[in-house]
């Protein structure tokens, strides 16, 4: 009878273990700190959503400022035609090349170095700021190699650069300043035989392309690696 008693004592010991109970009250604990972390990350995810479709949004809205304030400005300049929707300034009624030819002629250069303060100006207006660039793009016709006209785009795109900062007699001179922000902003690009128009002496053009920050590029500082470096020779 003594060991009867003593074996219910032993099974009772086991089935009211304490360690049980405070691994079930570990889990629960667990799982109600896991909710709560996956709730907070929800909640944190919502907020953030609605932040960058609105920070989009004003980037869009500036952007439409940015380009119709160069249609506005570029007015005066009958020869330019801005596509606001694509963010391109087509300069082919001012710079016509011969075929086969980069040369700019300097009434050309003239024309060149009237207008192009006036896209500087536009940069320095607060949505300006989002301007990241003015890329310069040569077009060719149809004729030749893919090779060559990609050679010779590229070198068409450069001399409306050296256009701007090579002496050229009768052309008005640019700023200092002015001279900065081309290095700050101007670079190169070319397209070859794309977008040839009917005519062949159309399709032999120059065009400006508007490139605009991203927002997370916005947010990072910028290095002006290349400004005060001498221009060189073209």
């Amino acid at each position: 009878m003594f060991s009867l008693i003593l074996k219910k004592k032993t099974g009772k010991s086991e089935g009211e273990s304490p360690f049980w109970i405070s691994f079930s009250d570990l889990m629960t604990a667990l799982m109600t700190l896991f909710l709560v972390v996956m709730a907070v990350t929800l909640i944190s995810i919502q907020k953030s959503i609605p932040e960058s479709i609105a920070q989009e949004a004003a980037r869009q809205k500036d952007i439409k400022i940015v380009m119709a304030l160069l249609k506005k400005e570029s007015l005066p300049f009958v020869k330019v035609r801005v596509d606001e929707a694509n963010y391109r300034l087509d300069l082919g009624d001012i710079v016509y090349f011969e075929s086969g030819s980069h040369a700019i002629r300097p009434e050309v250069a003239a024309e060149l170095r009237a207008y192009i303060p006036t896209l500087l100006k536009v940069k320095r207006t607060a949505s300006g700021n989002w301007i990241k660039r003015f890329i310069v793009e040569g077009f060719t016709d149809q004729d030749g190699s893919y090779t060559l006209n990609l050679e010779l785009s590229t070198k068409r795109s450069r001399s409306v650069i050296c256009a701007l900062v090579s002496p050229i007699p009768n052309a008005p001179k640019l700023t200092e300043e002015q001279l900065k922000d081309i290095q700050r902003y101007f670079s190169l690009g070319g397209f070859s035989s794309y977008s040839i128009r009917q005519e062949k002496e159309l399709s032999r053009r120059v065009e400006i392309r508007v490139e605009f920050w991203t927002i997370e590029e916005r947010s990072k500082a910028q290095k002006e690696l290349l400004l005060n470096r001498d221009f060189g020779e073209c």
